[in-house]
């Protein structure tokens, strides 16, 4: 069917009135954004500074300065935020240093925290 010029479409709620489809919004969802969780460290006498540092930086990626900076921390105070991640990915990183830490007989502890 042809349209005549100067002419609007059909009303049909899919189209405003100057002719021009419509954008259907929603205002009132809103959008939570996930809770933060903290990774932390514990210190212990056996796992070495070095393996914390290897750690923080493959599997945090922090840089080595922060990851030395953070891991002194850890030594100094006895407990260090290693991250701060949504609960899914604290969880996942917190069990990949648990299991890397017993591949290579260190009794390195995670916990987490709400951040």
């Amino acid at each position: 069917m042809a349209q005549r010029k100067g002419s609007k479409p059909p009303a049909d709620p899919g189209w405003d009135t100057d002719g021009e489809q419509a954008i259907a919004t929603e205002t009132d969802k809103k959008v939570e954004r996930p809770r933060l969780y903290n990774v932390l460290l514990h210190n212990d006498n056996y796992t070495t500074m070095e393996f914390v540092v290897m750690v923080l930086m493959t599997v945090f990626h922090h840089a080595e300065a922060s990851a030395v900076e953070i891991m002194l921390h850890v030594h100094q105070k006895g407990v260090g935020v290693a991250g701060t991640y949504p609960y899914e990915i604290a969880e996942a990183k917190s069990a990949k240093v648990t299991r890397l830490a017993r591949e290579h007989e260190f009794p390195l502890r995670t916990s987490l925290e709400p951040a």
